[in-house]
């Protein structure tokens, strides 16, 4: 634009403040929501992009086909150490979380180890920062720490050299801290503060136990680097033999332990959680379209206001400009437009970001230089934004006849086409808007319905101390600490099991064999709990009883008692979904039956379902276990009344009493749980803010529309009202035209919201009912906002008097 165009452009600004700042605020709120969504986006998408070659690294993901319905992102152990040895050729290694404590201070610290193999350096090229991590991870006496972890234990000084006493799986190893690598991204699943070699027993399963050659414990994460993707299908091939040839060899106890193997790209594993990848995808549509309304908008109230600049656009055409040149004008301005509007766009994305953060636990944060910077794609948003909202209204304004704009009495308004085009887009942004109501509606209902709908058991004033499950703990430390907490003022009941709302430390499945069908059965999740389960987490029996500690046969027997023929009696507890896994009629017909083939179980009782996981998967068939002693990795599970945060406190300082060596875990069942609720709560808060402005730049366009027709149709009001019309049958009659296009707008905002919630809803397992209420709630929210856009300007065309009117041009 030369000076002349950009004189010329800043005297439309000036001289019509009102609709610039309309066409301005418009597109900058659009461009905002964009670009914090599209930070959202970016971030959800970027997970293990930061590793360099990430586009060669795969998890490797098994499933028993007898017990799991998809395939993990656990494997055995064993199938790694029988790929090594049958396939040399192929670049892996396995990833073993392990919890482990450090003491400082003489309290024990809570720190998450990975035990990994010596071609982990090869698979995963981190930053080091000290030392040489390759050579570190081929000690089997080496440890490699975060930076903040060295700086947590060591200040300042060196850590290399130093020696750290990490203690897990019961027993305390002196390593010597060998390499520092730089702390993991917030962009990664990756979970570790210090990493130290795996190293395999070499006693055999069958001599003694020993997970790492069981291929049916799944604990490690397998990680494998291929050069091409040419080779995956070759890969997961070789890795399916091998485990055909030896899981059911190195696993006598399971011989019908078969596997199905395939091969994720990692940067793809963070969005295999249910609905994941569905959210982010909702957000950068949301942000797409919240920023096409803008657009819109603009156009719309750009070619509303042409007429205005009809005889500039004739006196141009006069001294000799094209309709190409004047084509190029409209265009520049246009994108002058969106540039203002970028500006003003990025401020209030700065200065929305920080709530967005507070409200939706994230780190967003606008980085302007760099390979990922927002400058140059701002830039490229830009001029689409201005060219996608300039290319019509400048066509528009350039197919302007001269002579018959010098010639007439008044500009030219567009006529029908213009006005059936005008339409057409408020019909389109209110489309958009009134799906983003109906929506939001809906997640806003899912999302407190997962809250507040009954899990099965009553999760206030519930208390779960993780910490119990330490190998660090003997047995009488345990005791002792369940006895403490059971003394504690304010607490009613306490148990211990392995499975707890919010996942346990253990979680096993089994199949059941049912009688007289073939097959061995469904699988089946396997809790071990204690005394006072139900009763301190108030769960509701259905049939049948409880279990007895007077009752022997209640007891697990693999611990006193075996049957004549070698088998293992025992009585058990199901949920109702295990009740109709194992194809009983009934709870009431369940009692007394005996399942399990050669390990029978007696069923003595039936509860209702319980969740303690994610609502968007079904709650699983269950079988409870009674324990008294040698549960693995118990928790405790406190029940009390008052102040959470006061009997956190209590109990972490009965823990400090009985075990100060072995670091304190503990949350409400509530906080537990919230690790289930908070992805949707951030969508739906991420969601609604998009749609509260998508709806608001809506009006905006609707605004403009209505003060362009009214300004119009003074004289045809004036006529009217001289033929006896009332200021009441003129409000009513603008009003109904303008509500037009809205009331057409839900032809196509019912289906698209329809489609699109039904698919977000079948997410979850526990979900609300997608009734006709949200659609007419919003359709009428959506004509109460309308009306309430353009009733003012209406009643302001209606109480014109006639001689006024009649006289106005």
């Amino acid at each position: 634009m030369n000076r002349f165009a950009l004189l010329t452009f800043y005297r439309s600004l000036t001289r019509h403040k009102l609709y610039a700042t309309l066409n301005i605020g418009g597109l900058a709120v659009g461009i905002a929501v964009f670009v914090v969504l599209g930070l959202y986006v970016r971030f959800e998408t970027s997970y293990e992009r930061w590793l360099p070659g990430h586009d060669q690294v795969y998890l490797v993901e098994a499933r028993q086909k007898a017990l799991d319905p998809r395939p993990g992102q656990y494997s055995p152990i064993a199938m790694w150490s029988a790929v090594h040895r049958d396939v040399p050729g192929i670049v892996g290694t396995r990833l073993v979380p392990r919890s482990a404590t450090v003491l400082k201070d003489g309290i024990g610290v809570h720190e998450q180890l990975a035990l990994v193999d010596p071609a982990f350096a090869t698979v995963f090229r981190l930053p080091t920062v000290a030392g040489d991590l390759a050579a570190a991870l081929v000690d089997p006496t080496a440890v490699v720490v975060t930076q903040k972890t060295a700086t947590k234990y060591f200040g300042t000084a060196s850590p290399i050299g130093k020696t750290m006493t990490i203690t897990y799986e019961g027993a305390s190893h002196a390593y010597r801290v060998a390499a520092v690598i730089a702390d993991l991204p917030r962009n990664t699943d990756l979970e570790f503060d210090m990493l130290a070699r795996l190293v395999i027993s070499e006693a055999p399963a069958p001599v003694t136990f020993n997970s790492t050659h069981y291929w049916n414990y799944f604990e490690a994460q397998t990680y494998v680097r291929l050069p091409s993707p040419a080779d995956i299908s070759r890969t997961i091939g070789q890795l399916t033999a091998v485990a055909a040839r030896h899981s059911r060899v190195e696993t006598p106890d399971d011989p019908d332990n078969t596997f199905e193997i395939s091969l994720q790209p990692i940067a793809d594993v963070h969005f295999e959680t249910a609905g994941a990848r569905l959210a982010v995808a909702t957000l950068g549509i949301v942000g797409v379209l919240t920023l096409l309304i803008a657009t819109v908008n603009y156009v719309n109230l750009a070619t509303a206001r042409a007429g205005l600049r009809a005889r500039e656009v004739a006196m141009r055409k006069v001294l000799g400009a094209s309709r190409a040149v004047l084509a190029r004008h409209y265009v520049g301005e246009a994108v002058a437009t969106a540039a203002i509007a970028g500006v003003i766009g990025l401020a209030l994305a700065e200065s929305g970001l920080p709530l967005v953060n507070a409200a939706g636990g994230l780190s967003l944060s606008i980085q302007y230089f760099g390979w990922d910077g927002t400058l140059l794609p701002w830039l490229l948003l830009v001029i689409l934004v201005g060219v996608g909202a300039g290319l019509y209204p400048a066509l528009v304004l350039s197919r302007f006849p001269a002579a018959a704009v010098l010639a007439s009495a008044r500009s030219p308004g567009g006529g029908r086409w213009g006005t059936r085009v005008r339409e057409a887009l408020v019909v389109l942004q209110f489309a958009i808007a009134i799906a983003f109501m109906i929506g939001t509606g809906v997640l806003v209902a899912q999302t407190d319905h997962i809250r507040s709908a009954d899990p099965g058991y009553t999760r206030q004033g519930l208390l779960l101390v993780r910490s119990l499950g330490s190998d660090s703990l003997t047995a009488g430390q345990r005791e002792s600490i369940v006895h403490h907490l059971r003394s504690l003022p304010g607490a009613q009941a306490v148990t211990v099991a392995n499975g707890v709302p919010g996942g346990g430390l253990f979680g096993a499945q089994t199949n059941v064999e049912i009688p007289g069908e073939p097959g061995h059965g469904p699988s089946v999740s396997f809790f071990e709990i204690s005394p006072g389960f139900f009763e301190a987490l108030g769960g509701h029996l259905v049939a049948g009883r409880m279990f007895d500690p007077a009752r022997p046969g209640d007891i697990n027997a693999n611990l006193d008692v075996v049957g004549k023929d070698g088998t293992i009696p025992s009585n058990i507890i199901l949920n109702r979904s295990g009740v109709t896994a194992l194809h009983f009629a009934s709870p009431q017909v369940a009692i007394g039956k005996t399942v399990g083939g050669k390990d029978p179980r007696t069923v003595i009782g039936v509860v209702e379902d319980m969740r303690f996981t994610s609502p968007r998967a079904p709650v699983p068939p269950t079988m409870y276990d009674f324990q008294l002693r040698d549960m693995r990795q118990p928790i405790a599970i406190l029940r009390f009344t008052g102040d959470p945060k006061a009997m956190l406190e209590a109990v972490q300082q009965a823990w400090r009493q009985e075990a100060p060596e072995v670091p304190f875990q503990a949350k409400t069942v509530v906080q537990a749980l919230n690790q289930y609720y908070e992805r949707d709560d951030h969508s739906a808060l991420l969601f609604t803010i998009g749609a509260v402005l998508a709806v608001v730049i809506g009006c905006v366009g609707l605004w403009g529309l209505a003060s362009f027709n009214t300004a119009r149709r003074v004289k045809e009001i004036g006529i009217r009202k001289t033929l006896g019309a009332s200021s009441t049958d003129i409000v009513r009659l603008l009003v109904g035209q303008f509500l037009r296009p809205v009331l057409i707008a839900n032809l196509f905002a019912w289906p698209l919201a329809y489609f699109a919630m039904r698919t977000w809803l079948a997410g979850f397992n526990d979900r609300i009912d997608l009734s006709p209420l949200f659609f007419i709630a919003s359709t009428l929210l959506a004509l109460v906002i309308a009306v309430l856009t353009v009733f003012a300007q209406s009643l302001r065309a209606a109480r014109s008097t006639p001689a006024w009117a009649l006289r106005h041009d």
